[in-house]
């Protein structure tokens, strides 16, 4: 819909001068304008140019005062013509207002603060913080000293709005021809569930089929569990050990190697399989042995080894749970949740996540 009424307009007129004014102007959000014309973009359908407009939003405690007045305002009022104490003047606006009002109201010479009395030093006065207040909230422009002023004392905070303005691209077209991205039923018949349930794994599946160097600090024994029976694995496959030490030590197909001397014995030692990628090496080395073609995002020097043609790749990818969780948790900082520096106490006293599933009493998951 956002992108229909964009390439109309466009198709009748020269520019969208600002995104923010069209969204309002066909009824669209601005957000819903703004995703299309980037989808757009992509495509080289339009160009656009980045608009940036400040403006003055009043905080929490601008609102109250653009409501009941300022504190100093408010302690002018309070005072009588005769005069007031301390002590009442300070019972009848609170300790905050009496505190920031003081201060204020000396600053302006309205008033006279002594040690037990209070009074007024002029008989009149114009509340001229609540005015600049209102006439912000009412969207008017005010001028740059009022402004600063305001900021200072926290009473209003700068926002910076962004959008754009638009014009045809190389590309443009009144309709615009999209690529089929979605996952049918038909693409996913084509797919097949890896067995999973081998835990342990050769050294040469876990890491050196994948061109982790044997010195790499992912096999330190922090990070990897390594069997004492059976400590190393009974056989492994000849023609594949000869490909992946010769990638090792001295690279191919635009690698240079690690240049160093591969060792079998460090290969052959057997772990606890720390990724489920080891699956999938054990599943593309069967593939290739079938002469099964596929297309890639694993870098030639762990593909190639397999078996494959030097024109065939395989795509690799994984489910990310670790944005979604921040989203679903409200966690700005991955930081938080994932790494070396993550707080073991922000794990244990927060509860599993359960990802839509509900438990019962006796503990069985319940769809």
């Amino acid at each position: 819909m956002a992108e229909d009424a964009i390439l109309t307009y466009l198709d009748k007129n020269e520019l969208i001068v600002d995104s923010g004014e069209f969204a309002v102007a066909v009824g669209i959000s601005h957000e819903e304008i703004v995703n299309a014309i980037k989808s757009l973009m992509y495509s080289k359908s339009v160009n656009a140019q980045d608009i940036k407009k400040e403006s003055c939003k009043l905080t929490d405690e601008g609102k109250t005062y653009a409501a009941k007045g300022s504190p100093e305002y408010q302690l002018f009022m309070a005072i009588p013509p005769e005069g007031i104490t301390i002590v009442e003047l300070q019972k009848k606006l609170g300790d905050t207002i009496f505190k920031i009002g003081c201060q204020q109201a000396n600053k302006n010479r309205w008033v006279k603060m002594g040690k037990s009395q209070a009074s007024r030093k002029v008989e009149h006065v114009d509340d001229n913080v609540k005015d600049m207040l209102v006439r912000i909230n009412d969207g008017e422009a005010l001028n740059q000293e009022d402004i600063d002023a305001l900021k200072r004392r926290k009473l209003i905070s700068l926002q910076i709005w962004k959008g754009y303005s638009v014009k045809k691209g190389p590309a443009y077209a009144l309709k615009r021809t999209k690529r089929t991205t979605d996952l049918t039923r038909e693409h996913m018949q084509r797919f097949e569930e890896m067995p999973t349930n081998q835990y342990v794994v050769s050294s040469l599946e876990n890491f050196d089929a994948l061109f982790t160097a044997q010195q790499h600090p992912a096999r330190d024994l922090q990070d990897t569990f390594f069997l004492k029976v059976p400590s190393t694995t009974k056989t492994l496959p000849e023609d594949y050990v000869e490909r992946v030490k010769r990638m090792h030590e001295s690279g191919g197909h635009g690698s240079r190697g690690y240049r160093y001397e591969w060792k079998r014995e460090e290969a052959s030692k057997n772990v606890l399989r720390t990724h489920t990628t080891a699956v999938s090496v054990k599943m593309l080395r069967a593939l290739a042995a079938k002469e099964i073609l596929g297309c890639s995002d694993l870098k030639c020097y762990s593909v190639l080894p397999m078996g494959f043609p030097k024109d065939v790749g395989v795509i690799a990818w994984g489910l990310s749970l670790e944005r979604p969780t921040m989203i679903l948790y409200g966690i700005d900082n991955i930081r938080d949740i994932f790494g070396h520096k993550v707080n073991l106490s922000f794990i244990e006293r927060n509860p599993i996540c359960r990802m839509g599933l509900e438990y019962s009493d006796k503990d069985e998951i319940v769809d």
